[in-house]
C-alpha cells in the first residue's frame, strides 16, 4: 500500500481520495478551500455523491484519510500525488490551465525540499501536449530538477460518472495512463493490479487524447440519439424504441446509456471537452464540422424544450431536477439550469424539486449551488417534496428521473407535463402529456 496525496477536493478528488483510502492506501487530500478540508477531517463529505458520506466517515475514522490546505505538508507525508484540480473552459473555448499551473508551481517547490523520489500524476482533463508543454516545464522550473530523472511524472485520466463514481472507481470502463519514467509507470500498474479491466500503458499524449476522445464520443452519441428521436417523433414513431432496438445489436458495441433520446447533455466534462477539442483542431488548422454541430444541436435541444413550455402558456412551472443529471447536486453547464434561467428571464415562476441539490443546501455544504453561474436564486425555489411541487405549479417539467417521483408523476399524467426523460416506457405524447422525443 502507498501514501498518496490528492490535490483538489472537488468531485474527482473527493471520490478518488475516499476510494483510495478504502482500498488501504493512506491518503492526504489537499484543497485551498478550508471548508472542504474541515469537512473531510470531520469525517463528512464536501460534495453530494451516493455512498460518499459513509465512505469518508469510515476512512477518516480508520486513520486512512485526512486533509490539509498545505501542499508541502502533503508532499512530505506521501510518495506520489494525483492532481485533480478543475480545468474550466477559457473564454475562447480552449482549456483553462490556471489551477493546473498553480498546483504544478506549488508541487515543484515542495519537491525541491524533499530528498526522495516523488511522482506527480495528473488526473485533471487536459488537451494532448499539455503535460509536455505546460506541466513538466512548470514542475522543472519550480523545483530546479529534471522530470524523469529526479522526480516522476504521469498522466492518469479518470472516467468517473457522477452518481455512480464509487462503483466506477472499482470497475472503470477504461484504464489508461502515460508515464515519463518507469517508476511512475510501475506505481500506476501496481495501483491497478486488482482493478477489473485491461491496463493500457501508453505515452503521455496518447493518454491525454484518449480522455478527450472518450468524452467527445459520449457527447456525439447523446446528440445523435436526440436528433433521431426528434425525427422519429415528427414521423409518429417512438424514438426511444428505435434506439433500444439499435442498441440491442451487440456487434456494434454501442452503449445504450448514451444512445437514448431525451434532453441535452451537460456537466463539467462533455461540453467543456468538446469545446477544447474544437479549439485544439483550430490551433492545427483542422476543421471539426461534427464537433461544431454537436454543440449547436445540443443547444437546439434546450431551445426545443423551451418552445414546448412556451406553447403551453403556463406561468407557474415545476421542474423535477435542475442538476445536470440525477444523483448529483452539480449544476455546472446543466441544460436544465440553462432552461430555468431562460424561463425566469421571461417572467415565469419556477419551483424545483431536486433531492440532491436540496441535500447540499440543507447540509450547508460549502459547495452548495456549485456551478450556478446562471444568476438563479436557487435556495428559495427548492421544494422538499414532489407532492408540494405538484400542488404549487401549473405544468411539470420532468428533467431528471428520481425513483420517488415516478408514482406521483404517473398519477398526475392527466395534467400538463413536459417530459424530457420519460416517466414510463409506455408514455407517449397526447396533447396534455408531451415527451420531447416520443
Amino acid at each position: 500500500m502507498a501514501n498518496i496525496a490528492v490535490i483538489g477536493i472537488g468531485y474527482v478528488g473527493a471520490v478518488s481520495a475516499a476510494c483510495l483510502a478504502r482500498d488501504g492506501h493512506v491518503v492526504v487530500a489537499v484543497d485551498v478551500d478550508p471548508g472542504k478540508v474541515a469537512a473531510i477531517n470531520a469525517g463528512k463529505s464536501p460534495i453530494v455523491e451516493k455512498g460518499l458520506p459513509e465512505l469518508i466517515a469510515q476512512t477518516v475514522a480508520e486513520g486512512k484519510l485526512s486533509a490539509t490546505t498545505d501542499i508541502a505538508e502533503a508532499v512530505a507525508r506521501t510518495e506520489a500525488c494525483f492532481v485533480c484540480v478543475g480545468t474550466p473552459s477559457a473564454p475562447d473555448g480552449s482549456i483553462g490551465l490556471d489551477y493546473v499551473k498553480s498546483a504544478c508551481a506549488q508541487l515543484g517547490q515542495a519537491i525541491a525540499h524533499e530528498r526522495k523520489w516523488y511522482s506527480v500524476i495528473m488526473r485533471s482533463t487536459i488537451v494532448p501536449g499539455s503535460m509536455e508543454t505546460t506541466c513538466i516545464p512548470m514542475l522543472e522550473s519550480a523545483s530546479g530538477l529534471t522530470a524523469g530523472d529526479a522526480f516522476g511524472v504521469g498522466y492518469y485520466p479518470e472516467f468517473l460518472r457522477e452518481s455512480t463514481a464509487i462503483e466506477d472507481h472499482k470497475e472503470p470502463g477504461l484504464i489508461v495512463f502515460g508515464s515519463l519514467d518507469a517508476l511512475t509507470g510501475d506505481f500506476l500498474t501496481e495501483l491497478n493490479k486488482n482493478t477489473i479491466g485491461k491496463i493500457h500503458s501508453v505515452d503521455l499524449r496518447t493518454a491525454e487524447m484518449v480522455k478527450y476522445t472518450s468524452n467527445s464520443w459520449r457527447a456525439v452519441k447523446v446528440t445523435y440519439a436526440n436528433e433521431i428521436g426528434n425525427i422519429a417523433k415528427a414521423s409518429g414513431i417512438d424514438g426511444q424504441l428505435v434506439m433500444r432496438i439499435l442498441c440491442s445489436d451487440n456487434k456494434a458495441a454501442m452503449s445504450p446509456y448514451f444512445m437514448r433520446p431525451g434532453f441535452a447533455f451537460g456537466g463539467s466534462c462533455l461540453p467543456k471537452d468538446v469545446r477544447a477539442l474544437r479549439a485544439l483542431g483550430d490551433q492545427h488548422a483542422v476543421e471539426t464540422p461534427l464537433l461544431d454541430a454537436v454543440l449547436v444541436a445540443n443547444d437546439e435541444q434546450i431551445a426545443r424544450a423551451e418552445k414546448m413550455l412556451e406553447e403551453g402558456g403556463h406561468s407557474r412551472i415545476g421542474m423535477v431536477g435542475i442538476s445536470f443529471k440525477p444523483g448529483t447536486d452539480d449544476l455546472r453547464e446543466s441544460p436544465l439550469a440553462t432552461l430555468a434561467a431562460r424561463l425566469i428571464e421571461k417572467g415565469r415562476e419556477i419551483k424545483v424539486y431536486d433531492p440532491y441539490v436540496n441535500e447540499a443546501y440543507s447540509n450547508d455544504h460549502s459547495a452548495a449551488g456549485r456551478g450556478n453561474d446562471y444568476g438563479i436564486e436557487l435556495r428559495d425555489r427548492l421544494v422538499p417534496s414532489i407532492e408540494e411541487l405538484l400542488a404549487e405549479t401549473d405544468v411539470i417539467l420532468v428533467g431528471n428521473s428520481y425513483a420517488e417521483t415516478l408514482e406521483p408523476l404517473t398519477r398526475a399524467m392527466d395534467r400538463p407535463i413536459i417530459d424530457l426523460t420519460r416517466i414510463s416506457p409506455e408514455a407517449r405524447s397526447n396533447g396534455v402529456y408531451e415527451g420531447i422525443c416520443w
